[in-house]
């Protein structure tokens, strides 16, 4: 059974790389957005 530190560790870097995956999908889909674009002019 893990101490309750590391537990606290592990929850904090979970939400550390769920945050880094948001902001990689929001940097995607504004690439994506910006490549539809210059394929529909």
């Amino acid at each position: 059974m893990p101490s309750t530190r590391e537990v606290r560790r592990r929850i904090r870097s979970v939400k550390n790389t769920a945050q880094i995956t948001k902001a990689m999908q929001m940097v995607a889909s504004s690439k994506m957005r910006r490549a539809q674009e210059r394929v529909e002019q």
